[in-house]
């Protein structure tokens, strides 16, 4: 198996909305596992999230877990997601999907660097970046 890269993100207790969220923006098969199904059932966080897992249908690979108790989270303020490509149609979706509800730092809009690119912050307090790289004429 080849090696890949992909983000982790580590929530207080709302990995399981955040990530049915990105399920929702992205589509894509969706395993989420709790503590307690893990081999802690009678614990205090025995129903958050110990390791999600999200494969979308375009190759993205996400995954998530709540933090167990005593464990300080601070989402969004050290992780920044970028998604990018070249095919503007689904790239523009996931951009209304993610900025919906949250707050848009930077315009999804044409740059100096001549690609589009916007950034926002999701609903989930976690930092996207979407960049359209725009074909060459």
């Amino acid at each position: 198996m080849a090696s890949q890269l992909n983000p982790y993100i580590g929530f207080t207790d709302n990995a399981r909305q955040a990530m049915e969220f990105y399920k929702g923006v992205f589509g894509g098969e969706l395993t989420l596992s709790t503590f307690g199904e893990i081999g802690a059932p009678d614990a205090a966080d025995s129903d958050k999230i110990m390791h999600g897992h999200l494969e979308t249908d375009h190759g993205f690979t996400l995954m998530a877990a709540d933090a167990p108790a005593g464990v300080e989270r601070h989402p969004g303020d050290n992780v920044a997601l970028s998604v990018s490509g070249d095919d503007a149609d689904v790239l523009h979706q996931y951009w209304e999907r993610l900025q919906a509800g949250g707050t848009v730092t930077v315009p999804l809009e044409k740059q100096v660097w001549g690609d589009e690119f916007g950034s926002c912050v999701d609903q989930f307090g976690i930092n996207w970046m979407v960049n359209i790289t725009q074909q060459q004429g």
